[in-house]
């Protein structure tokens, strides 16, 4: 197992939260990271849309220790795969299924959260190599949604579950098997403060651990 590989196992293990730093400034990133980081948070994406998200995630590169994933979302192409590796950044989050995008990433061993909302597209991605899947808009899709998709997915594939997800859905999507999942504007938003970034990340980081408490009462 590569050490990439190894360290997404490791922070899924300790947290598995994805925190999105949609709309995010370099000047703040680091701020922001630091939040994150000291609620136990070790999945951190910028995505592609971002202003200036190169440099946002240089720095977190730079800043972060080993044990905290970061890296781009939004990928779209295999140009943009090739400039994040070159960053040595090993988490990769796109939107969608694009075979060309998840074999690039697989290549340049860089950790592959893909995209998807059909079984089509789930199965392709699991067949081109993703890392893990991403169900997205999961919120509008809902638990049931994922409960009947899960079925025909390879059991050993972890699905996160992202878009539209706060505090109060995760007692039912840790219910359904859900591997763990992204969180963008019920954590981060542009403008916020970091002392409320950091009650409603120390507050998300709670939940999740009582919820997995429950499960060895």
């Amino acid at each position: 197992m590569s050490v990439n590989m190894q360290a997404f196992e490791q922070a899924m293990e300790a947290c598995p939260l994805v925190a999105i730093l949609r709309g995010v400034q370099p000047d703040e990133v680091i701020g922001v990271a630091e939040t994150l980081m000291e609620c136990g948070i070790r999945l951190i994406e910028v995505p592609l849309n971002s202003p200036e998200p190169w440099e946002s995630i240089a720095r977190l590169k730079a800043h972060c220790p080993p044990e905290v994933l970061v890296g781009a979302g939004t990928v779209l192409t295999s140009e943009e795969v090739r400039r994040l590796a070159g960053l040595e950044t090993p988490l990769l989050v796109t939107p969608n299924s694009d075979p060309a995008v998840i074999r690039e990433a697989r290549g340049a061993g860089l950790v592959a959260l893909i995209g998807c909302m059909t079984p089509t597209e789930a199965l392709a991605a699991a067949r081109a190599g993703a890392t893990a899947l991403k169900l997205f808009p999961a919120g509008r899709l809902g638990v049931d949604y994922f409960r009947d998709m899960r079925a025909v997915l390879p059991p050993e594939l972890p699905v996160l579950a992202v878009g539209g997800i706060d505090i109060d859905d995760l007692a039912a999507w840790h219910a359904a098997g859900i591997a763990g999942v992204g969180l963008g504007s019920s954590l981060y938003a542009p403008g916020r403060s970091l002392p409320e970034i950091e009650a409603r990340a120390l507050a998300l980081v709670a939940e999740w651990r009582r919820l997995q408490s429950m499960e060895l009462i």
